[in-house]
C-alpha cells in the first residue's frame, strides 16, 4: 500500500478524526484498486490516488450534511476514560516544553483548522506532505495559478494567526515591527523632523 503515511496524515487533517481518517483511505484504496484500469501509465500515481480520496472526502461530507448527527455513548464514556488515564501517567515536563510540545502545536492545528477549506487543503498538501504546485493542481483538479494563489493566501492567513497569538501571548511587541536603517542612512531627516 504505497503512500498509506501521507494519505493517512492528510485523511486525519482533513476529517480531524482517526477513525475517519482509517474508513478514508481504506475507501480510497478501495476506489483505486476497483478504477485502476482508468489510470494512465506514466502519469503521477500519489497524485491519481490524492485525488481520490479528496473526491471520496467531499462525497462523504456532502452525504453526511444530509444526515442529522448522532452520538454514541460508548465514544464519550472511551474519551472520558482515555483523559482521566493520561491524566495519571502523565510525566512531569519542564513547563517550557511543555508550552512548545502541546500548546503551541496545538494552536497551529487551531490555526490551519479555522483557514478557508480551498486554502487549508493547499498548505497541508504544500507544506505539509511536500507536493510540488503541478502535483496539487492535479490533486485538487483546479489550475496552477490557482494553486499559487491559494499557497500564498492561505500561507498568509496563518502568519497573521501566528503572529496574532505571538502578541496576545507575550512573545513579540504588539506594536509596529520597526523598519532597519542601513548603516549609512544619516539621522538629519530625523533630526530635522
Amino acid at each position: 500500500m504505497p503512500f498509506v503515511d501521507s494519505l493517512y496524515n492528510t485523511a486525519y487533517r482533513m476529517t480531524r478524526n482517526a477513525e475517519d481518517a482509517q474508513d478514508l483511505v481504506q475507501e480510497t484504496y478501495f476506489k483505486a484498486y476497483r478504477y485502476f484500469d482508468k489510470f494512465e501509465a506514466g502519469t503521477n500515481l500519489k497524485a491519481w490516488i490524492f485525488r481520490i480520496m479528496k473526491n471520496t472526502f467531499i462525497n462523504t461530507y456532502r452525504k453526511k450534511q444530509r444526515t442529522p448527527p448522532q452520538s454514541d455513548f460508548a465514544d464519550i464514556e472511551e474519551l472520558y476514560e482515555s483523559l482521566i488515564s493520561e491524566e495519571t501517567t502523565r510525566k512531569i515536563k519542564n513547563p517550557e516544553q511543555e508550552l512548545l510540545a502541546n500548546v503551541l502545536d496545538e494552536d497551529v492545528k487551531r490555526a490551519l483548522d479555522v483557514l478557508p477549506a480551498d486554502y487549508r487543503m493547499a498548505v497541508i498538501l504544500a507544506d505539509l506532505e511536500g507536493f510540488s504546485y503541478k502535483e496539487i493542481a492535479e490533486i485538487l483538479e483546479v489550475p496552477l495559478g490557482t494553486v499559487m494563489s491559494r499557497l500564498y493566501r492561505g500561507r498568509k492567513l496563518l502568519e497573521a494567526a501566528m503572529l496574532t497569538y505571538a502578541r496576545e501571548h507575550g512573545y513579540i511587541r504588539s506594536g509596529e515591527p520597526q523598519k532597519m536603517r542601513s548603516s549609512g542612512e544619516d539621522d538629519s531627516a530625523e533630526a530635522e523632523g
